[in-house]
């Protein structure tokens, strides 16, 4: 019988002989996980058995490298995936596990009840807790501060967040509310914004969250951008930064000028109406953007050159309002609706 699979998708991996970091096509089944150099191959380039198997969430041997988890073999061999946004990583996070306790257990893999509880366990679910936090009206308020001839767009203080989850009963005290904040911060839900709250980060063996209303802090699959003042960290935002994230994640995308097809990594921000998809594989600095307002997007089921390149399936077609043309594929026909869907109301709503 063959092993079920439970999850499939785009994410990057680092290279077991080199350094290097590529994306790559992952399948997770009952007992492994499978990895391809594309989703059209049919035999896979790697294989890791997860019997035995060990598991890191967040890895942060990589400072520089957000959103890691690491899988250990029973051999002691250890791979590196990396996710393209928290949500994505969360939900590979939770199936391997799974995958792994069954296997301990000799049981067979099975999901569990989508059903949330009302209260929060007494081991509390930092990805639970995060969702949460971004509430849009019980949750931590997003503001515009001003600071150090700056202005930080879409954060909030350190003492905001202790304050928040002391008076929604998260935490009994500030000793706690900033055991739970750091947890955030090491597990990548929460981003260090200013001077202040990075200089923490950084110089402590272990990520220090701090309680003052100095320190700013942002989500991290927020709208935030800062403006006026740069550092070598704080990079000038342009305009089209600034709406915030509506739909993320990794499609394959037709180059304009060789027809080849490469993994991109692309973010939906609603206002005003961009696109911008950049290098899975290296930072978030983005390669290009697609602006949307008065866009038409749509489902295509041929692409010239598509096949020479063995992509077939699940395409669409991006036209913006200059009469630029996009292809891209995205990992499955569901995906390929949800991507739609969200372009459809940014290129109708966005500036």
């Amino acid at each position: 019988m063959e092993p079920q699979e439970i999850r499939e998708g785009y994410l990057v991996k680092k290279g077991t002989v080199l350094n290097s970091w590529r994306a790559v096509w992952v399948v997770l089944s009952e007992d492994a996980v499978e990895y391809y150099k594309k989703k059209t191959d049919q035999s896979p380039k790697g294989m890791i058995p997860l019997k035995g198997a060990t598991f890191v969430s967040p890895c942060q041997d990589f400072s520089k490298r957000m959103l890691v988890f690491k899988i250990t073999t029973e051999k002691k061999q250890d791979h590196f995936f990396q996710a393209s946004h928290v949500e994505e990583r969360e939900l590979w996070v939770k199936d391997i596990k799974r995958v792994i306790t069954c296997l301990q257990g000799g049981r067979q893999f099975a999901r569990k009840s989508t059903r949330r509880s009302i209260r929060l366990p007494d081991k509390v679910n930092l990805a639970e807790l995060y969702t949460l936090m971004k509430d849009q009206d019980d949750g931590v308020r997003e503001r515009k501060l001003e600071q150090t001839n700056r202005v930080f767009n879409h954060c909030f203080t350190g003492a905001t967040v202790v304050e928040w989850l002391i008076s929604k009963g998260k935490a009994r005290n500030n000793a706690e509310a900033l055991m739970l904040a750091t947890g955030l911060l090491n597990e990548g839900f929460l981003q260090p914004a200013g001077d202040q709250s990075k200089e923490a980060a950084e110089s402590a063996e272990q990520t220090a969250f701090l309680d003052d209303p100095k320190a700013l802090y942002y989500f991290a699959d927020s709208g935030f951008f800062c403006e006026g003042y740069s550092s070598d960290e704080d990079e000038l935002m342009k305009d089209e930064f600034r709406g915030n994230i509506i739909k993320q994640g990794c499609l394959l995308k037709q180059g304009h000028r060789r027809k080849n097809w490469k993994v991109r990594k692309f973010i939906l921000r609603d206002d005003p109406a961009y696109m911008h998809y950049s290098d899975p594989s290296k930072a978030d600095d983005p390669l290009g953007s697609v602006h949307l307002r008065g866009a038409v997007v749509t489902a295509v089921e041929y692409v010239p050159d598509a096949k020479k390149y063995d992509i077939d399936g699940n395409l669409f077609e991006i036209i913006t309002a200059d009469e630029t043309h996009y292809f891209l594929q995205a990992a499955t026909g569901e995906e390929r609706k949800e991507w739609i869907k969200a372009i459809q109301t940014v290129s109708k709503s966005g500036k």
